[in-house]
């Protein structure tokens, strides 16, 4: 007996001795860590190096460790790693927590992180891990809290075995490529707080019996998933939800009147589905509401005046659906409303005149309905509008002076309405404006004369009824890239200021009155791809120089008064795929090579003095002298045979006459 317990304790103590010879120290561990993590580069973890001192690892960035030197805590985001978790990480058996976000480790999970049974936090998001999660794993984890494996490339069906981990409290699944169905075992994770599902490859039905989630604050289900059916109404019994995030998952249906019991919901997206019917009035009792997107589907109806009632609302999109009637007068008493968008409908009437004066609106966006009447005045009252969009509806009107007023704008939108009257004066020196689109309207008046919007990228104002000279000013307008002024009624002279514009890619001047010369200077625009200043009446000739705007595809001059040679240096621009020079009284042969010989003749009709290809009454190319000196050349050999003609015909004159004397005289004499 005392022999038999003798050698049990002696297997024991060697059993004991064979496990802690074969167990590694934490810091040994942690370089094991840094070998597999650390791709060749070296980069990441520099000061993670073998120390003498027993607890030197416990100073490594992004380590914790407790009193006895036992690591805790690996906490390493956003550090341009590469490899994978090598399996020695089991050994760290009083780790807490872990994160490893967005450092772009790849490979699979490895099983020994089931070895884990402290750990109560787990963030490996935004790497690129693969595989399945081992469920085996996930069963030892019984102290887990936190799960996190957002955005990786995670594939298989969701684990059920979550369910046995009785204190999880976050399970974020999403971004990743699991498929199948949503477990309705998940409905026992009482415990859960938060669960993110998606962007994943999910179907079948929503499993109606996650309302019994009743501590659930966060549920995101949308992005990439499949579902049949449409939202469970069971969902209106989750009681603590703050986020319900169901956007563009295939929903159908219409959106359950139960949802209206959510009194602490703040954020409600179902964007981009099927989802058809009204809006219902119960969703008056969403009373914590801040964000509602119900855009992108199959919507209906008038907007309910119940909405009212959500004071707190600060999003709201409804674009692209099928809402009609007018917009409803308490959009304007929203207090804290900032956002805005119901473009892609077909709401009538007039806008609100309210809108705006509570000073919070930032974002308005209506635009493709069929609203009439002005524009309100008090859209910028508190100064924070930043996009104007009121595109391809019947506005009329002027443009309120408060508009040109509001610096805090950005974007302008407001073409193809019947807006009329003069461009406000400050609105083209707006500080941080950069988009302004008021073409296919009626303006009329002239452009401001002051112009410092040194932001602005691109201005359209094309088919109004605008007249008078382009302002100098407009060479304040650095940042340009598109100027789109076709089709008014300015006239005078292109200013030279226009080669300020040294990022101008497209210039569209065509259909007005525009006299006199192109300014050389356009040459000093070198980004340059597109021209037209067709359908005016400029004169003179094609600038020298024009050769150097490298980047050009796309010019056209048709329609002018322009005379001269077209410059040979034009063969060289291999960029021009387009050119239009009919309709000008330009003279001379074509330039020889390059685009040139695949441009059509259609491009250079018009022109009576103008040698095309194939005419064979035209001189011949050979001739070394410069083109713009043999105009005159030939001038001097047509003046100098005309006269030799002449002399000669005096002279058989002359002689004619002589002749004929003689011969009367002789006559006489006989």
């Amino acid at each position: 007996m005392k022999m038999s317990f003798s050698y049990f304790l002696l297997l024991s103590i060697f059993i004991l001795f064979v496990s802690v010879s074969h167990s590694l120290s934490d810091l040994e561990v942690l370089l094991k860590l840094k070998s597999s993590m650390v791709g060749p580069s070296g980069s990441g973890l520099e000061d993670w190096n073998h120390s003498s001192p027993p607890s030197a690892h416990c100073s490594f960035s992004g380590v914790t460790c407790d009193d006895y030197s036992q690591v805790t805590s690996i906490s390493i985001s956003f550090v341009p790693l590469s490899g994978s978790i090598p399996p020695e990480i089991g050994h760290l058996k009083n780790l807490i927590s872990l994160t490893l976000s967005a450092t772009n480790l790849t490979g699979e999970l490895p099983l020994e992180m089931s070895n884990l049974t402290s750990i109560k936090f787990i963030n490996i998001s935004s790497n690129n891990f693969s595989g399945t999660i081992h469920r085996s794993m996930i069963a030892k984890l019984t102290e887990l809290e936190v799960f996190n494996v957002y955005n990786n490339n995670l594939s298989g069906k969701l684990p059920t075995e979550f369910v046995k981990l009785k204190g999880l409290k976050t399970l974020h699944l999403g971004g990743n490529y699991f498929s199948g169905e949503i477990p309705k075992v998940y409905s026992e994770l009482q415990s859960l707080e938060s669960l993110g599902l998606q962007g994943n490859g999910l179907t079948g039905k929503i499993p109606g019996s996650l309302c019994r989630l009743l501590n659930l604050t966060e549920l995101h289900l949308g992005y990439f998933n499949s579902f049949e059916g449409g939202i469970p109404p069971e969902f209106g019994l989750l009681s603590s939800l703050i986020i319900l995030d169901m956007a563009s998952c295939n929903l159908s249906g219409e959106i359950p009147k139960t949802l209206g019991n959510l009194k602490m919901l703040e954020q409600l997206y179902l964007q981009t589905n099927q989802l058809g019917g009204q809006i219902p009035s119960e969703l008056s009792g969403l009373i914590s509401l801040e964000s509602l997107d119900l855009s992108v589907n199959e919507l209906s109806g008038h907007l309910p005046e119940s909405l009212s009632e959500l004071k707190n609302l600060i999003l709201l999109n409804l674009f692209v659906n099928h809402f009609h009637g007018p917009v409803p007068s308490f959009i304007g008493d929203l207090p804290n409303l900032e956002v805005l968008q119901i473009w892609g409908n077909n709401f009538t009437s007039e806008l609100p005149e309210n809108l705006g004066l509570k000073g919070n609106l930032q974002l308005l966006d209506v635009t493709g309905n069929k609203l009439t009447g002005k524009i309100p005045c008090h859209l910028c009252r508190g100064g924070k509008l930043r996009m104007l969009i009121l595109m391809e509806n019947y506005f009329s009107g002027s443009i309120p002076e408060e508009i040109g007023e509001c610096e805090s704008l950005v974007r302008v939108r407001l073409m193809k309405n019947l807006l009329n009257g003069t461009i406000p004066s400050r609105l083209l020196s707006l500080p941080l404006l950069n988009f302004l689109e008021l073409n296919d309207n009626h303006f009329t008046g002239e452009l401001p004369p002051q112009m410092s919007a040194k932001k602005l990228d691109t201005f359209a104002l094309s088919n109004n009824s605008i007249a008078g000279k382009i302002p100098p000013a407009i060479g304040n307008l650095v940042s340009l890239t598109s100027l789109s002024l076709e089709t008014n009624r300015l006239f005078g002279e292109l200013p030279v200021e226009i080669s300020n514009l040294k990022k101008l890619s497209k210039l569209d001047i065509s259909g007005n009155n525009i006299s006199g010369r192109v300014p050389t200077s356009i040459v000093d625009c070198p980004e340059l791809t597109s021209i037209d200043l067709s359908k005016n009446s400029l004169d003179g000739e094609i600038p020298i120089g024009i050769s150097k705007l490298r980047k050009l595809t796309f010019l056209d001059l048709s329609r002018n008064h322009l005379s001269g040679p077209i410059p040979e240096e034009m063969g060289s621009m291999i960029s021009l795929t387009i050119l239009d020079l009919s309709y000008n009284n330009f003279s001379g042969r074509l330039p020889s090579g390059n685009q040139f010989e695949y441009f059509s003749n259609i491009s250079f009709a018009g022109n009576a003095n103008l040698c095309l290809p194939h005419n064979l009454s035209c001189p011949s190319t050979q001739e070394s002298i410069p083109r713009r000196h043999s105009r005159s050349s030939r001038t001097t050999k047509i003046v100098l045979i005309t006269v030799i003609v002449l002399v000669t015909f005096a002279l058989l004159l002359v002689v004619r006459c002589v002749v004929f004397s003689r011969k009367r005289r002789a006559q006489n004499r006989s």
